[in-house]
């Protein structure tokens, strides 16, 4: 109302001034009322024309793209014209911010190292993130708005969009043929449903080495106890001369010594898991290394292999001794263990043209067939599980090894064949290595086969 008034007062002042005007002009012809009449209707014709001549520029300005502003006239059609074009803009700006927020969380979810799936209630893809459509073989633009199960036909994954029971997830293979999902659903909206999907493929593989884990250290303690406990009842219920009681008690203590190598093992293993990298600053010599290996070898072997081990270059390894000899004690102590009497362990240093080098264990024993190769520092792997604890053998030590070998940024590598021996390599990043200056007699060369 308050809009129309001022129209309406200049529309009559408009009228007004015509029919004064008319009337004067009248009065000269001798008709001064006709005179009025036709003035003040030319007043308001031009009155309301000029106002339709703005509002239809307003109405043009509408009707296009409105990428400039508003006609800026005077009165109600300005005053319309600008509120319009404040709302336009405003009505502009929160689209762009919502656009930009609508991006962040798209990103958001993009960045999610979990897939994240959406699709309405016709159970078509409304959008996906990388990892979802990596999980479902699905294509991030191609695949939207299509049926997810047409294009997921895992017969678990349906069946739960079926049943729609959303309080667990659901485990099945992706298409891909090798990686295990966990796909929980969880409904939002009207009929609007979120597919979260994860690989838990390690984890069921962790979980599952576990378990394995589990089961052979209650195996490998429980038969020394089984045996511990039989000889114990056996003492006690049946008369052993001296002679037996003395092989009894020596068995009973072999079995002790197994478990109490087990343990240390087991423990060794649960030091080197929980504890930090080993420090690049503190520098182990390779020659007293290879010289305290060698020393424990030959005692293990108390001269039924012939052992050779060559004096390595003036190098220092950059990590932990204890680790370092852990290692190559565990090398060593497998080929004179698995080495038939008579037989020949070579150890030596390879340096390598990239700056690193290898040490290599090499002997002569029995070998391994190739397939067993990429087990072999699996946890209780045994190629003969019999014969590895007859000789002793908890079935830790290349597992040990391993470890030893990524904490101090290297790998071991094994190469075997049946009938012609072993050998194990360690082999050493350039970066943990660094040559030890020693003084020397100008005239003495030192000599790399020379024995330690």
């Amino acid at each position: 109302m308050s809009s129309m008034l001022p129209r309406v007062l200049a529309a009559l002042a408009t009228g007004a001034a015509g029919a004064a005007f008319g009337y004067v002009a009248g009065a000269l012809r001798g008709w001064p009322l006709l005179g009025a009449v036709v003035g003040a209707s030319l007043g308001v014709v031009l009155s309301v024309g000029r106002d339709a001549l703005r509002g239809r520029r307003l109405l043009k300005w509408l009707r296009g793209a409105q990428d400039t502003p508003a006609p800026r006239d005077t009165g109600f059609w300005g005053e319309l014209g600008y509120r319009v074009e404040k709302a336009l803009r405003q009505r502009e700006r929160d689209i762009v911010f919502e656009r930009r927020r609508l991006d962040q969380f798209l990103s958001a979810m993009e960045a999610s190292p979990n897939g994240v799936l959406l699709i309405d209630a016709q159970e078509q893809i409304d959008w996906c993130n990388s990892i979802a459509a990596h999980h479902f073989d699905l294509h991030p633009d191609r695949d939207r708005r299509q049926r997810v199960t047409n294009l997921v036909r895992a017969p678990a994954f349906k069946a739960y969009l079926t049943e729609e029971r959303f309080e667990e997830p659901v485990l099945f293979t992706a298409p891909d043929g090798r990686t295990l999902l966990s796909v929980l659903v969880r409904p939002y909206g009207e009929g609007l449903k979120l597919v979260l999907s994860q690989d838990i493929t390690e984890r069921e593989r962790s979980d599952a080495m576990r378990r394995d884990f589990v089961a052979n250290v209650s195996h490998e303690i429980r038969t020394p106890l089984t045996v511990l406990a039989g000889f114990v009842e056996t003492m006690d219920t049946l008369p052993l001369n001296e002679t037996e009681r003395r092989r009894v008690l020596a068995l009973m203590a072999q079995q002790t010594d197994r478990m109490q190598t087990l343990v240390s093992d087991l423990l060794t293993l649960a030091q080197l898991e929980g504890s930090p990298r080993p420090a690049a600053d503190r520098w182990v010599p390779l020659v007293g290394l290879m010289r305290r290996a060698e020393t424990d070898a030959r005692s293990l072997s108390v001269g039924r292999h012939q052992i050779e081990v060559l004096a390595p270059p003036p190098l220092e390894i950059a990590g932990s001794e204890t680790e370092l000899l852990s290692a190559v004690g565990n090398l060593l102590s497998n080929a004179v263990r698995y080495t038939p009497d008579g037989g020949r362990i070579d150890v030596r240093w390879l340096p390598q043209a990239s700056g690193g080098g290898v040490l290599e264990v090499v002997d002569t024993g029995p070998g391994v067939a190739r397939e067993h190769l990429p087990r072999l520092t699996e946890r209780f792997y045994r190629v003969d599980g019999s014969r590895s604890r007859e000789t002793g053998g908890t079935g830790l030590g290349l597992s040990i090894v391993k470890h030893v070998m990524q904490r101090h940024g290297g790998s071991i590598e094994i190469e075997s064949e049946p009938g012609k021996g072993s050998r194990f390599m360690l082999a050493f990043p350039g970066a943990r290595l660094r040559r030890v200056r020693e003084l020397r007699p100008v005239n003495e060369v030192p000599d790399a086969a020379t024995r330690l």
